[in-house]
């Protein structure tokens, strides 16, 4: 090596932090993982207060009006079925539920054959009704809202002053995200 260098020595409680700095900073898995689990959280709250991200109130289901329960959760399968998936370089949060991407962007339903599509209007004791397409609007509840954004913000600061807070005070624990 040519120019100056200079070795540190005797300082080796501040080289180990360094090196926990170095590591911690260097694998972020956990710091995504955190993240997920927060936004995992906030979506299925959006299913329970049928909001999309932005604040609006998504369009009522046919049959959320005539059987007065919630939209997009007759059975429970799609809100249950959010999750996440942390790696080094970020994380996902969906849902592997096929009929959630027709819920989350609308679109139309076409009937695969000249049967059409047959299912009921108005509620478990509705008349049964066949068609050959039908709208289905959108129902957005992934995305982040203003509130995902001041958890993903702070869940960021604790990770990235965790080996300096472990340093100096020995807290080993920041909200639960560890190195």
């Amino acid at each position: 090596m040519t120019g100056l260098r200079q070795e540190i020595t005797g300082k080796e409680e501040t080289l180990a932090i360094l090196g926990q700095a170095a590591d911690h900073y260097g694998h972020p898995r956990p710091l995504f993982d955190a993240i997920g689990g927060a936004l995992v959280v906030s979506t299925q709250q959006r299913f329970e207060e049928e909001k999309e991200p932005g604040g609006d109130r998504w369009p009522a289901s046919y049959r959320a009006m005539a059987d007065g329960g919630k939209t997009l959760t007759d059975s429970g399968r799609l809100v249950r079925s959010i999750t996440h998936n942390a790696t080094d370089d970020g994380v996902e949060v969906g849902t592997d539920v096929i009929y959630a991407a027709i819920q989350q962007l609308g679109g139309i339903v076409r009937a695969k054959t000249k049967k059409g599509l047959r299912f009921r209007v108005g509620g478990r004791n509705g008349s049964w009704v066949t068609k050959q397409s039908v709208f289905i609007p959108a129902r957005p509840f992934l995305g982040l809202d203003a509130e995902d954004e001041k958890d993903i913000r702070a869940i960021s600061e604790q990770w990235i002053a965790k080996p300096w807070a472990s340093a100096i005070d020995g807290d080993n624990d920041l909200g639960g995200v560890s190195p």
